[in-house]
């Protein structure tokens, strides 16, 4: 029979044994927190050294990069707008990410392999493994998810934006056409039903936003231009307007060769010859899809002045948005922008440039990539440009620092403008003093001299008399004449009659 073991040796050996395991299984958490704060550490200490340096390197590498990147953008922002912008940049740095995603879960499982996990009890092998599965799902998780939101923007900015030439700014701004169209076959990019000239200052962002009747007639064309070789005494052909021209275009595509967008091009001739402006780039705004734009960005705030028709009263989901300040959803800010019912064209006019004021101003950068894949998509189905890739970045920038000016605008509608005969050296006196008025330029005499009041007649002299100065009626300060108070029309202030205060503002903010 065996002697019997002192129970305290038995004592003295289990405390031993589990302070061993506890000991193995620190070292096993503390190698997958090295892994996960310097990945190749684990290696460096523990395991194969060569691994280690390289990982070790490879993550010393990425951080410098990665920070020079975020110092490079912090003083220059056009460095982040580049790099997020360039599909070549955008492919190297997805390609990255995966290869990191895979890199570093490798890492994460030599690291448990040199935790040595048989040699743990049952309950710390299992806490282990949990511990490194969370670990290496959730750094490899987010890194391909990276990649993922990368892949995104890359695809959108292949699908959205053409390879075509840059065209440099004139006389110190960008001139892009905004043109607004219903989606649907046949229809898609025929007949726009807004047309807006963004006039960007190169320099400051300054924007004057210049919108156009769709019903304008008699107007001419750029000089030199096919449209301008076909209508050389303007645009009279009958029961045809300015939203006529891309279809007119697409009837006569042979006489615009190698065009890909024929009726596009034949309306910026025309925008050029009424407004004087030459224009850099264009857009087409597919309307129906930017309720969807609205949808992704959480919605827009507006300050309804008055109740505006969903629909028509023949439609089922038919109903009034109310007076006051409202979050409206993707669908009743496309009507808030386009409802004619009850209202008219230059009403409408006014409220477009309300939403689109509204949108620059609200949707922030944070904003942007909290709901950057939704944009993303809505954006791909919304718009169609031939701003060149390359191009982007430059907008981009200009976009954010338009946040934080006045958005002046200009309408060529009536009471000032004549849509049927219009006086196109008043419209382009009109642009040019918009423009120098948004640029901080004296305006042209013409326009200084019709917008200065008329001109008080001296005063004549007081005859002589021994009253107090305080007792003679002339110097009685005259009562302050009543202000009339603004009327609002359609859901704009002001009226067809006397003009909507939003078609013709240095302050688009301040009137909406």
């Amino acid at each position: 029979m065996p002697p019997a073991t002192p129970s305290g040796a038995h004592q003295m050996r289990f405390t031993t044994l589990d302070r061993a395991q506890r000991v193995r299984f620190r070292r096993a958490v503390t190698l997958m927190l090295m892994t996960l704060v310097l990945p190749g550490s684990a290696q460096l200490v523990s395991g194969n050294r060569r691994t280690g340096r390289i990982a070790l390197r490879t993550w010393a590498t990425l951080v410098v990069l990665g920070l020079g990147t975020l110092v490079a953008s912090f003083f220059f922002h056009g460095v982040a707008f580049w790099a997020g912008t360039n599909t070549m940049v955008l492919q190297g740095l997805r390609i990255a990410l995966m290869v990191l995603a895979v890199g570093w879960a490798y890492l994460f499982v030599d690291a448990w392999r040199l935790g040595q996990p048989l040699s743990l009890r049952r309950q710390h092998r299992l806490a282990i493994v949990g511990v490194n599965g969370f670990l290496c799902f959730s750094v490899a998780g987010a890194l391909l998810f990276g990649a993922h939101v990368v892949g995104v923007q890359r695809d959108f900015m292949i699908s959205m934006f053409g390879n075509g030439t840059a065209v440099g700014a004139h006389q110190g701004r960008y001139n892009v056409l905004l043109m607004g169209g219903d989606a649907g076959a046949g229809r898609w990019g025929l007949r726009p039903d807004s047309m807006t000239v963004a006039s960007i200052d190169a320099e400051t962002g300054k924007t004057v936003l210049i919108s156009l009747p769709r019903n304008m007639q008699n107007f001419p064309f750029a000089e030199g231009s096919v449209m301008a070789e076909q209508f050389p005494d303007g645009f009279d052909e009958e029961g045809m307007y300015l939203n006529g021209l891309a279809t007119w275009a697409l009837d006569h595509a042979a006489l615009f060769k190698g065009s890909k967008n024929p009726g596009v091009d034949a309306t910026i001739q025309g925008v050029e010859g009424i407004t004087g402006l030459k224009m850099n780039y264009w857009a087409m705004v597919n309307l129906e899809g930017f309720k969807d734009l609205v949808d992704a960005v959480g919605g827009v705030e507006l300050n309804v002045r008055q109740k505006i028709p969903v629909g028509l009263p023949s439609d089922s989901f038919f109903h009034y948005i109310e007076p006051g300040k409202r979050t409206l959803n993707g669908a009743d800010t496309l009507w808030f922008a386009r409802a004619r019912y009850d209202s008219d064209d230059y009403s409408r006019m006014a409220r477009q440039k309300c939403v689109m004021g509204a949108m620059l101003q609200q949707v922030s950068p944070q904003t942007a990539v909290t709901n950057f894949q939704k944009i993303a998509r809505a954006s791909e189905a919304m718009v169609s440009t031939d701003i060149p890739r390359g191009e982007v970045d430059t907008f981009v920038d200009l976009a954010l620092k338009a946040r934080n000016q006045k958005i002046a605008t200009l309408s060529l509608v009536p009471p000032m403008i004549n849509t049927a005969n219009p006086d196109i050296a008043l419209v382009q006196q009109k642009v040019a003093a918009a423009i120098a008025r948004a640029e901080g330029v004296k305006p042209p005499a013409q326009e200084t001299a019709e917008a200065a009041p008329a001109e008080e007649a001296p005063p004549t002299e007081a005859p002589a008399t021994d009253a107090p100065a305080e007792e003679t009626p002339a110097a009685k300060p005259s009562p302050p004449a009543p202000v009339a108070p603004q009327s609002v029309t359609g859901g704009s202030v002001g009226s067809m009659a006397e003009g909507y205060a939003a078609n013709e503002s240095e302050d688009l903010g301040a009137v909406c």
